[in-house]
């Protein structure tokens, strides 16, 4: 009784009447084949349900006919039975229909067959949720492709439309169609052309740009080995912030797990800024050989003067051979990181961790550096430590007291690199194609971009004050951009902590000690020297030397000696605001989107009527004069657009590059299909061979029971419900459920 309960419930609702102007009858004619299929599904929204093209009769290329059935029509079987966890499936062999055909002397189109009568129940309440009355406007499309580049997730964009709309209801379409949407239209690049699109890519920006650079070495098949990539503005901040750089790889960041490497600079707001960018296949040194040559040449052949890296060692090896000058410095963060798991087996690897960190950061010269260690390893007994050892060996390219007499612009770690990956990370993930890459990647140089400019336009307009009366750090807030003002002042700041005595002074060259309370029981003490005639001040802690910011230290030493105005060595033009770097007029690299003549039309249109309803919103008599223009200005296009319908031409006198964007695709042909008898599979015998042996006899007996059962319900319901055949939803068709009894034997599920 459950099924019959639940069919019962289906057919007993009251149906709604379709208004008769929408019901579709014989000898109703259209002038195209559009109009007609459109007509139809403007009926079956209206009376619950949707449609599809069963098939189209052509004559050469010209369609003679055509049937349109309801998307219920025809019925699914399985070959296997059981059928267990499969998807749902909607054929019920339903006999809705219309035939439509061609009328030769008149050109237009005639219905010639109609069939209202369905097989399942109909609801119009639901119409909207079918995926054929579901649609996605121009606005709605182009608002999804905009957001999707600019990283706003599938989520956050529907439910700005909701937000928009007022509610779920008033939306003709649901999430997972701004999902399909974005995954068929605006992701969708096939891995044989996403290799074409990115070459592309690089000589579209090359024509707009003849600075932009771009190398690619290829496999012996044409795939990418190799690639790498920067744009005019990043060639030429490369001139002002390119004495020190951060070099690091990342993966996941495309579908053909190609290694992400990117070359980072600091520019004068102590800002990241990417001077270059690369795809890799593996990463051995020949790779990093190739890409390191080929940056060089793209930035001139200059190599800079520092050089970070993780502890690779064919970057190492490859930076040896490529950049013989250039001090190469490991990434200090990473080796930090990895002593928890490379010392967790000593006992009390706490007090060993906490005791390295100690050595490395607290030794403030070489001597005190190894001493410290030894004692280190001797008070643990880690002097057989390999992976220890190996650090000792290697302590000149990461140890800060051996490699902060060169300048760094403060930079100790590959952190800047790795926070261009998180970014790149927020928009991409394994599955994005190259070209998808590129676009974030524009995106990524297009914010830094704009973070330059804005703190550009802060140091322009603004100032920040003085925290003392030292005429010293007046002259750093004149000279500095805003960060590295805050830096300079957090030094004068520190310079309240410090204590200067000084220990001897002959002929104008003073020896100071200054010291440092760091906290209520430890103080540090700093050996700094001052040459009155050369006006030249040192610092044992080197801040000035690897940031290029004088230090509390050598600041306590210049008041000591009553010093009024630093020397302009000590104004470092890296951190100035007063220059004027040609970067700065270059524009960053961005692809223009290569939209379909359609949506350029449709976003100019957009973007002037912005302005024109802004102004009209002002009062209701602007807004009334506008919706009077609206529908004269609708009604004036519908009728050109009438006039229009039917064959066109195009010649090559009239022809060009958006009248050519808009010609269509020749139909396909359409194949004879596959014949009936064809030859199985060896696995598809044996499921028909197992499929047999699990009919049995008694299941067959108890579906013919249950049809029978059914048969004589459904035909008691018809003559009930003959009652209710004027307030049908078809203009009096009522709709007929006809199941086909089975015979003793027959397995096979018929409706």
């Amino acid at each position: 009784m459950g099924v019959f309960t639940v069919l019962t419930r289906c057919i007993m609702q009251p149906l709604s009447v379709v208004d008769d102007e929408l019901v579709p009858k014989v000898r109703m004619t259209f002038i195209t084949l559009e109009d007609a299929g459109k007509f139809y599904r403007n009926y079956a929204k209206a009376a619950g349900f949707s449609t599809r093209v069963r098939c189209t009769n052509r004559k050469g290329n010209e369609i003679k006919n055509q049937l349109i059935t309801c998307s219920r029509e025809g019925k699914w079987k399985s070959k296997i039975y059981p059928t267990e966890k499969t998807n749902p499936t909607a054929g019920v062999n339903c006999p809705a229909r219309i035939y439509i055909h061609t009328l030769k002397d008149v050109g237009a189109w005639i219905i010639s067959k109609v069939v209202l009568d369905h097989s399942h129940p109909c609801c119009p309440s639901k119409a909207e949720m079918l995926k054929q009355h579901r649609e996605l406007s121009m606005s709605i499309r182009r608002t999804i492709e905009n957001n999707d580049k600019a990283g706003i997730r599938p989520s956050k964009t529907y439910q700005s439309f909701v937000a928009a709309a007022g509610g779920h209801r008033e939306l003709n379409f649901i999430e997972k169609d701004v999902r399909n949407y974005i995954t068929r239209e605006v992701r969708n690049v096939s891995e044989q052309e996403d290799a074409k699109k990115f070459g592309k890519y690089f000589l579209r920006m090359k024509e707009k740009n003849p600075n932009f650079f771009f190398e690619l070495e290829l496999e012996e098949d044409q795939s990418i080995k190799l690639a790498f990539w920067a744009d005019a503005r990043s060639r030429a901040a490369f001139e002002y912030f390119g004495d020190v750089i951060s070099f690091d790889t990342t993966y996941n960041t495309n579908r053909y797990n190609l290694v992400c490497g990117s070359f980072v600079g600091v520019n004068h707001h102590g800002q990241s800024t990417l001077l270059g960018c690369s795809l890799m296949k593996n990463e051995e040194i020949e790779s990093f050989k190739w890409l390191f040559q080929c940056w060089l040449r793209c930035m001139g052949g200059n190599a800079p003067k520092g050089f970070l890296t993780d502890q690779c060692a064919s970057m190492k090896r490859a930076l040896e051979a490529c950049m013989p000058t250039t001090v190469h410095r490991w990434c200090i963060w990473h080796i930090m990181k990895k002593i928890p798991s490379k010392l967790n087996g000593y006992k009390g690897h706490a007090d060993i961790e906490q005791e390295m960190s100690h050595v490395v950061w607290n030794s403030h010269s070489k001597d005190s550096f190894d001493r410290n260690w030894n004692d280190f390893l001797l008070n643990f007994s880690l002097a057989d430590n390999k992976w220890l050892s190996d650090l000792y060996e290697d302590r000149h390219i990461w140890v800060p007291i051996y490699l902060d007499h060169h300048f760094w612009a403060g930079m100790r770690s590959t952190q800047r690199s790795e926070s261009m990956h998180s970014f790149f990370n927020k928009y991409i993930t394994r599955n994005s194609s190259l070209i998808q890459f590129v676009k974030q990647y524009d995106n990524c140089l297009g914010s830094r971009e704009q973070s330059e400019r804005e703190s550009d336009a802060a140091d322009f307009h603004t100032v920040i004050p003085c925290a003392t009366k030292s005429s010293i750090e007046a002259q750093f807030q004149d000279a500095y951009t805003h960060a590295k003002f805050r830096e300079v002042q957090a030094q004068f700041r520190g310079k309240a902590n410090c204590i200067t005595r000084l220990k001897n002074s002959a002929l104008g060259y003073s020896v100071y000690e200054v010291v440092e309370q760091v906290s209520s029981s430890i103080f540090n003490k700093f050996a700094v020297t001052y040459d009155s005639v050369a006006a030249e001040v040192k610092c044992q802690c080197l801040l000035f030397e690897s940031r290029g910011i004088l230090c509390r230290h050598a600041l306590s030493v210049l008041s000591f000696e009553q010093v009024s105005q630093v020397s302009p060595r000590y104004i470092v033009e890296r951190w100035s605001k007063k220059v004027k770097r040609r970067h700065t007029h270059i524009k960053s690299s961005h692809d223009e989107p290569l939209m379909e003549p359609r949506s350029k039309r449709f976003d100019q249109l957009v973007f002037r009527s912005q302005n024109i309803c802004e102004f009209a919103s002002e009062s209701e008599e602007l807004t009334a004069i506008l919706h009077r223009a609206y529908d004269n200005t609708m009604t004036e296009m519908e009728a050109l657009k009438a006039k229009r319908k039917g064959t066109s031409s195009l010649s090559h006198e009239d022809a060009n590059l958006e009248s050519v964007n808009e010609l269509q695709s020749p139909p396909r042909i359409r194949t004879r299909g596959c014949p009936k008898n064809r030859l199985g599979s060896k696995l598809e015998k044996q499921i028909a061979n197992a499929t047999k042996k699990k009919k049995t006899q008694v299941l067959s007996e108890v579906k013919v029971m249950f049809f029978k059962f059914c048969y004589i319900q459904i035909n008691l319901f018809d003559a009930a419900s003959a009652a209710h055949s004027n307030c049908s939803q078809y203009q009096g068709h009522v709709i007929n459920y006809q199941f086909k009894v089975p015979a003793a034997g027959d397995n096979s599920l018929g409706v």
